[in-house]
């Protein structure tokens, strides 16, 4: 794909990207620990930004000493989730506006979480974004999750797009490291779970997902 500009694709990151559900992922999984009698902190929850909840819930199971099979916390908090999901879905700013305004112009969209599949196509459904992304990729269909760039490699090539004109859109250094690590462009969002991350290696760093229409639209070099 040959265009006057530097990106052919944007990769959109879901929680505290699209949604904001950072605060609902801790609830989900404060839930499930507490269920178990553990007390799940914020500041144990800002470890896991980024992580698969598999990976999550292997080393949780191992800190507390849990006798419940990882696999089967992950389907506990999955189930909280999508109640969650269905009950309320807070957006971020530019949601749905800036998809529909990239996907109009011409940019191929894809969305690469660390979330389970049934949950990003929820959130994509509840979101009324399904026809606009030509992909949707999860941490749990790859090797290794983020800061590993697999995600991000797997949604350029089912995008049909090559690393370097792809432009990912996270909200945390683990994802922003795995950006770097897959060979992308990367601009930087934090939301309120991850102002404190360092993203000193980002390309942007934005107030908002408004702000992606003013890179986009009208630049016409490269980062």
């Amino acid at each position: 794909m040959t265009t006057g500009r530097p990106f052919d694709a944007v990769i959109f990151d879901m929680d505290g990207v699209l949604v904001d559900s950072e605060p609902l992922h801790f609830e989900s999984t404060a839930r499930v620990l507490a269920d178990l009698g553990v007390r799940f902190t914020a500041e144990e929850n800002d470890r896991f930004v980024g992580w698969t909840d598999a990976a999550m819930f292997d080393a949780l199971v191992g800190r507390h000493r849990l006798r419940v099979p990882a696999r089967d916390l992950v389907a506990r908090k999955i189930a909280f989730m999508l109640e969650l999901v269905h009950e309320r879905l807070p957006t971020m700013a530019g949601v749905p506006d800036v998809p529909r305004r990239l996907a109009a112009t011409g940019y191929r969209l894809a969305v690469a979480s660390s979330a389970a599949p049934a949950l990003i196509r929820a959130v994509v459904d509840a979101l009324e974004l399904s026809a606009l992304f030509v992909a949707l990729v999860s941490s749990e269909e790859v090797p290794r999750g983020k800061p590993a760039p697999d995600v991000f490699l797997e949604a350029a090539r089912r995008l049909a797009v090559p690393a370097a004109r792809c432009l990912v859109v996270e909200d945390s250094r683990n994802g922003l490291l795995a950006a770097k690590a897959a060979g992308m462009a990367c601009v930087a969002i934090a939301c309120a779970t991850t102002r404190h991350h360092d993203f000193s290696e980002a390309d942007w760093r934005l107030g908002s997902l408004t702000e992606l229409l003013a890179v986009l639209l009208t630049r016409r070099g490269g980062p």
